[in-house]
């Protein structure tokens, strides 16, 4: 699961799209939780973590950390990442 989650990461951050953080965020979760529970742990732990430090280094503020963390559970618990997904983003990703 930790690698899906990484995999999501370094997506997001290849494509540099405008308006995508959400769908990595919830296809990391999403990948991740496929692989069963342990995945879904991973997941979470990561998820959380990278939100505490974004909403306490980043200044990018509660409701930005509301939205990824909402994301990050519709992908676990089995949402469609593509909900998030904006127009125009590759299709490789």
């Amino acid at each position: 699961g930790a690698w899906d989650m990484i995999r999501a990461y370094k997506d997001m951050r290849e494509a540099n799209y405008i308006g995508a953080d959400k769908y990595f965020h919830a296809r990391g979760n999403y990948d991740a939780a496929q692989r069963g529970p342990g995945g879904a742990w991973a997941a979470k732990v990561m998820s959380d973590a990278r939100e505490l430090w974004q909403s306490d280094m980043s200044g990018r503020g509660a409701e930005d950390t509301r939205a990824d963390q909402e994301a990050n559970e519709w992908g676990r618990s089995g949402g469609d990442p593509n909900r998030y997904r904006p127009a125009g983003l590759p299709s490789k990703y």
